[in-house]
């Protein structure tokens, strides 16, 4: 594979390397760099996070690879409907959490996770460890999509395979940046990086958007709004909306309200700044993939006439179009912006992972229990409780921080093996996280809104959704029917909120 830009191997460590210590810099002056002695600075901050730091979180952790990516493929390949059915529900999706995040607060204001919520709500253990499956797991391939999209930016840039040794020990590097200054600080350190990434990633596409389009004239972006498909621009017209733009509504709505880190974040920032936060982030997000999605346009226009290299994801046509138009030092810039996005989202799953494992997986007398709901409420604890704190603290943050480095390695490993599954790639990856998702969508928003959820209602639900619904959402993709596609991911809605409907508590029964 020829490289893409004149870039060597020893350059690109060098890039890494000085990526890594800047954020370990950043950590150093603006995160508290000493580890935390207690749990509740180390998984939510103490719950003193403002909105705007919050809500750069918010976004930055939400611009990860399927933003960076997906969404130049989908201008690339279905143009301006394509982007629009992208971008509109990936900011509702961010944009909900305004109205989940002060509702679950209010409801348990010392909590810590979605799974958490679900056993106090139902107390129901088998409900529990079913929820924990969807979240851990969305953990998982959250950290597994960035560094499969790092690796692949990285082996387009050197022009080497991206199954070559010297990729896979790249993807290493990728992963250990952010576990290093998450290990550190938790979740702060994970929001104070996420907002100077932010910044970066914003100040970057002011810079090279602009640049690009100049270069290549609008008439360029006009030229390619069809996408190689030729798509209308008609962005309600029936047929698109009804396959693209109902899939991946219900796709990405579903995997933000699946997703720990958002939860993590609804309890880390202060109550009255919770709306704020979580609308800016919706904002702050669009930006990004919409700059990115004029990059598609670009390769898709005729005169442009970009071939991707053999074996490389279709999703890098804008790291493409970035190269080829610009000088050395503005697809380095690119690059960095994109190694923050990817960055933010990784050390947002590592906090999130070390909260369910924290929380949802090891175990608690009730004595600790009330030693820790204790000192939540600031209530004053005696010379022997302060010691026995200080004891349960050090071992829930033992477990955090294996948890963390646990899934950073099973990300790397699951990174490197969808490398070698044919025809699959970020796009597909993304698909089945977002699917497995959809399967406790319903009954984690009827948790919190209505009081007659059965946990043998949610239970069942889940689990068709999961052993059929799941099986045939992959089928109909290996097929590419795309009518069975979008009513095998309505079916899986479906059948998950008629279980908890038609399964009410026996009061509800009665009444």
């Amino acid at each position: 594979m020829e490289s893409i830009i004149n870039f060597s191997i020893g350059s690109t460590y060098l890039l890494l390397l000085a990526f890594g210590l800047f954020m370990l810099l950043i950590t150093y002056l603006f995160a508290r760099w000493k580890k935390y002695s207690s749990v509740e600075g180390f998984l939510v901050g103490r719950r003193e996070v403002n909105w705007l730091l919050g809500g750069s979180s918010i976004a930055a952790s939400w611009i990860w690879a399927p933003a960076l990516f997906v969404s130049t493929l989908f201008a690339y390949q279905s143009g301006l409907v394509g982007l629009f059915w992208f971008v509109v529900p990936n900011i509702i999706a961010l944009a909900v959490f305004a109205i989940l995040a002060p509702t679950i607060r209010k409801k348990m204001p010392y909590g810590y996770t979605l799974p958490q919520w679900i056993r106090h709500k139902l107390k129901d253990e088998k409900v529990h460890k079913i929820y924990l499956f969807p979240f851990f797991f969305y953990q998982l391939m959250s950290v597994a999509v960035q560094l499969y999209a790092g690796g692949n930016v990285l082996a387009l840039m050197l022009g080497i395979p991206v199954y070559q040794a010297v990729t896979i020990l790249t993807i290493a590097v990728l992963a250990a940046i952010p576990l290093v200054y998450s290990l550190v600080s938790g979740l702060e350190s994970s929001i104070i990086t996420d907002f100077v990434q932010l910044l970066i990633i914003l100040v970057s596409l002011v810079i090279l958007i602009p640049w690009v389009i100049v270069i290549v004239e609008p008439a360029t972006i006009l030229a390619g709004l069809g996408g190689i498909a030729n798509t209308t621009l008609n962005i309600f017209d029936p047929k698109l909306a009804f396959s693209l733009g109902l899939v991946t509504a219900i796709g990405l709505i579903s995997g933000a309200v699946s997703d720990q880190q958002y939860w993590q974040r609804g309890f880390a920032i202060k109550e009255g700044h919770l709306r704020k936060a979580f609308i800016f982030g919706a904002l702050s997000f669009g930006l990004v993939p919409i700059a990115l999605g004029l990059l598609g346009f670009i390769g898709a226009a005729p005169s442009m006439s970009y071939v991707l290299p053999a074996g490389v994801d279709a999703s890098m046509v804008g790291v493409l179009v970035v190269a080829k138009l610009l000088p050395l030092w503005g697809s380095i810039l690119f690059i960095v912006m994109l190694l923050c996005a990817l960055s933010s989202t990784i050390d947002s799953g590592l906090n999130a992972v070390a909260s369910l494992y924290a929380v949802d997986v090891m175990k608690y007398t009730k004595e600790e229990q009330n030693l820790m709901l204790k000192f939540e409420k600031k209530e004053s604890l005696s010379d022997k409780e302060k010691l026995q704190k200080f004891m349960l603290d050090a071992r829930r943050l033992s477990g955090s921080r294996t948890a963390m480095v646990v899934l950073t390695v099973a990300g790397f490993l699951v990174a490197m093996g969808v490398i070698f599954i044919p025809h699959f790639g970020l796009f597909q990856l993304w698909w089945v996280f977002n699917t497995v998702a959809a399967c406790v969508v319903m009954p984690t928003i009827l948790s919190l809104y209505w009081d007659r959820l059965n946990p043998k209602g949610v239970f069942w639900g889940v689990l068709v959704a999961f052993f059929i619904g799941l099986p045939l959402f992959i089928y109909s993709n290996i097929i590419n029917n795309n009518v069975m596609i979008v009513l095998t991911s309505l079916g899986i809605i479906a059948v998950t909120t008629i279980f908890c409907l038609m399964m009410p508590t026996k009061k509800a029964q009665q009444a």
